[in-house]
């Protein structure tokens, strides 16, 4: 397959995987999701590796969390990123498997935004 199309492909499966999980939020969490835009790259990005992001990271929630303190200095806006190539290798290249680890790497990127430990991820149901 060639690359631009698989590229498409799994963004469209991450997109709609998003939209499914966001929709089983409960309500007050949906809300929050909601205004978190989701971001595809095929490979991380060489700031990020710089930045002591793991070469095999799935995903990064970058932006201020909702524990940050408000910096009216800052001009990040908080977002979700996927590293689809990251991500179709560790499922190795098994369709059902990849959307399963996009719904468990949104989750968890998701808990970095609402400031959550691993530990609360899970008791709310994030993980």
């Amino acid at each position: 397959m060639r690359l631009e199309k698989l590229v498409r492909d799994l963004e469209s499966r991450v997109d709609a995987v998003v939209r499914k999980t966001r929709a089983e939020l409960p309500e007050d969490l949906r809300k929050l999701a909601e205004g978190v835009p989701v971001f595809c790259e095929w490979e991380i990005a060489e700031h990020w590796l710089e930045d002591g992001v793991a070469e095999d990271s799935m995903g990064l929630f970058s932006g201020p969390s909702l524990a940050d303190p408000v910096d009216p200095d800052c001009l990040e806006s908080p977002c979700i990123t996927f590293f689809l190539a990251e991500l179709w290798d560790y499922c190795a290249e098994d369709p059902a498997t990849f959307e399963e680890e996009v719904r468990v790497t949104y989750l968890h990127e998701f808990g970095h935004y609402l400031g959550l430990e691993e530990d609360e991820m899970e008791e709310r149901g994030l993980l």
